[in-house]
């Protein structure tokens, strides 16, 4: 063996039901007189609890998916103004993004209140949209310092949200197996992360209140992003991060799509990952593991269907060969990718 492996420092705390107490106790823990609240008027409900416990000086709503430029610098001013010292985020990874923007300029520490299987709170990749384009970026100081992760939160998210936010948990273990800066560390954290994932999400996509479900998805996800935050965005986030600037497209529901046709395009040149991808889903070949449980999730199948124009592959087609890492297991060409994006595209069987 030859590698070297970084461990990001972050707390995680696992503290189903208690959120308020949890981030209070790691507000105290850094430092934190002045909190800017980050929280979407859709997890007002979910923040409010949690508001009470902290010495909140802003509450911020304004939460864009992809994180626009213009959103961020107006939650970077309002954090000045404000005098804030600290923030702390409740929500998905719209809302953790905007938080890791404010911090990229602001050096603010972040508390951060997962409310989907995101898992962008466990890395130090930031992520901000100008037009049609989306960049993305490595930097310490968006890594949360911590993060409270409360199984009680993810109760009513519903069924589909978390079929998909899963899987973009599943695609953060799948790219972690042949990320440009993997190693045995990171699959292996990646193998119990998909084995984690492929038994919390069946139960909770059949009863998304049960608790132990959600927090054995959660354990995955967390995992997922440990993983990720060390091996580096391979092919699979690449195309979709392309792609979700680009058209605009869901972020989780993208990755679930995508995910299935990268795995197959990847895994015949990555034995040793196809192996232990296969091992972690009990079945005999990777790509028939994640099939079948797409099928028990009834998960998200065509691109088309969340608003990509057929046209727009050819337009996504230069910059997406452009941010594939260079040590990508399969070679990529213009013609292999453009079929990928078409099959994804129309939502074609996988052969």
């Amino acid at each position: 063996m030859k590698f070297t492996h970084a461990t990001l420092p972050q707390r995680a705390v696992f503290a189903a039901g208690e959120s308020p107490a949890a981030v209070a106790a790691e507000v105290e823990a850094l430092g934190g007189s002045k909190v800017m609240l980050i929280a979407s008027d859709r997890e007002k409900e979910l923040a409010d609890p949690i508001a009470k416990q902290i010495p909140v000086v802003l509450r911020h709503e304004e939460v864009v998916m992809h994180v626009p430029v213009q959103v961020a610098e107006r939650a970077r001013r309002a954090a000045v103004d404000a005098g804030a010292d600290i923030l702390v985020s409740v929500g998905g990874g719209s809302t953790t993004g905007l938080a890791k923007a404010v911090a990229l300029t602001t050096g603010l520490p972040i508390v951060a209140v997962p409310t989907t299987y995101a898992g962008s709170e466990a890395t130090n990749v930031w992520g901000l949209t100008e037009g049609e384009t989306k960049t993305t970026g490595v930097d310490d100081k968006v890594l949360p310092a911590s993060v409270v992760y409360d199984a009680g939160l993810l109760t009513t998210l519903p069924g589909e949200m978390t079929v998909a936010s899963g899987l973009n948990a599943m695609a953060h273990c799948v790219d972690s197996m042949w990320g440009p800066r993997a190693d045995p560390i990171d699959r292996a954290l990646a193998q119990e992360g998909i084995r984690a994932l492929a038994t919390g999400l069946p139960a909770v996509a059949d009863d998304w209140t049960g608790v132990e479900g959600i927090e054995q998805t959660l354990y995955g996800a967390y995992l997922a992003a440990v993983a990720f935050a060390s091996a580096g965005s391979g092919m699979h986030h690449k195309i979709c991060h392309v792609l979700g600037g680009m058209f605009n497209l869901p972020h989780a529901q993208t990755h679930a799509v995508v995910l299935p046709y990268v795995l197959a395009f990847n895994a015949p040149h990555a034995p040793e990952a196809e192996a232990r991808i296969a091992q972690a889903f009990g079945s005999r070949k990777a790509d028939a593991g994640l099939a079948a449980l797409r099928e028990v999730l009834d998960a998200p199948r065509a691109l088309r269907d969340y608003g990509m124009p057929e046209d727009g592959i050819a337009k996504a087609l230069e910059p997406i060969i452009m941010a594939i890492p260079d040590n990508n297991p399969a070679p990529v060409t213009d013609a292999n990718l453009t079929a990928l994006l078409h099959a994804a595209w129309a939502g074609d069987p996988i052969n």
